[in-house]
């Protein structure tokens, strides 16, 4: 199923029924997937959280909703989300099946991006039917996340004969399902994490430098920037290069590790290597003369094999 796809379209027999819905694990997007489950008639019925943060957010997104053990959630809920961190989910998958919370027919909603649905082979093994849910979205914890959860793509993994009602879960939610093979979850997940937490740290970066630079203002100056740089990225992939690196100027690119040596050196690592990924692709798609990435590429290998590196405007 893909983004053509609407609530209108789902014939009501492949709509899941009315049900009580439970929380294992507070944190930010728990919460949000429950509320957002409940604006579809679901109930929500039970959370578990241990930290006061995590407390705090069940009481602000589900409030009267009461807080419990998980074992009890799994008793009170006809479907049950996971939202639990990736390293700490089969454990947790494997002991509540052992300790027998699991019960025949229970729905169990993982949103790890990690994983598929064969993490959840001992809740299968004991009657559970398996879901991987996974919202493509950043979440901050608030009621904003139950807003952006429209229109958002979720990575869905499940046996076959589960994928309608999957799907529809995803749809009633607000989001868009995109259907994810068992074995591409994890160069799925990774595809994710390199966009949107790499993206986090180098406007984060940014900022600073901006600051350092005498900006009053980087986030405003960096908005309409970035913005653009998004669009154009997502509208036309690797022909929205533009910059020093694309244009194969390595005499700006030298200075500019020089300036980062001196102001910014736990950045030198990062601009390197991602000048280098950037050239290779400007240079595979084109955009980067033969005879310019020679330079630049020299560059580039000359800053990496020399810790000490240049001085602030040098170039080599």
């Amino acid at each position: 199923m893909n983004a053509s796809v609407s609530k209108e379209s789902l014939d009501a027999r492949d709509r899941p029924a009315r049900l009580t819905v439970g929380v294992v694990g507070a944190g930010r997007v728990g919460p949000a997937l429950a509320a957002s489950l409940r604006l579809a008639g679901h109930r929500p019925v039970a959370v578990s959280g241990v930290s006061d943060a995590s407390r705090r957010r069940a009481a602000t997104l589900l409030p009267d909703v009461p807080l419990v053990e998980p074992a009890e959630v799994l008793a009170r809920a006809e479907l049950v989300l996971l939202t639990v961190p990736d390293d700490v989910l089969p454990t947790l998958v494997e002991g509540l099946a052992e300790t027998g919370a699991v019960r025949p027919g229970q729905l169990l909603v993982h949103t790890s991006g990690r994983y598929g649905a064969k993490v959840l082979d001992p809740a299968l093994r004991a009657g559970a039917l398996p879901l991987a849910l996974h919202p493509a979205m950043t979440f901050t914890g608030t009621a904003v996340d139950v807003q952006r959860l429209a229109g958002c793509s979720f990575g869905v993994t499940a046996p076959e004969e589960l994928r309608l009602a999957a799907e529809a879960l995803v749809i009633e939610m607000g989001g868009e399902p995109e259907w994810i093979a068992e074995d591409a979850r994890p160069l799925y997940h990774a595809a994710l994490a390199l966009g949107a937490n790499h993206l986090v740290t180098l406007v984060a970066q940014s900022m600073e430098l901006l600051t350092k630079a005498g900006v009053a203002a980087p986030d405003r100056m960096l908005g309409p920037l970035l913005g653009a740089a998004l669009d154009n990225a997502l509208r036309s992939g690797d022909a929205a290069l533009t910059g020093p690196v694309a244009r194969g100027d390595a005499g700006t690119v030298a200075a500019h590790i020089g300036e980062l040596r001196t102001y910014a050196p736990q950045a030198v690592a990062g601009y390197v290597a991602m000048a280098r990924a950037t050239a290779d692709r400007a240079l595979a798609h084109g955009l980067l003369k033969a005879e310019l990435a020679e330079d630049l590429l020299v560059v580039l290998a000359d800053q990496e094999r020399r810790p000490g590196g240049p001085g602030p405007g040098e170039t080599r």
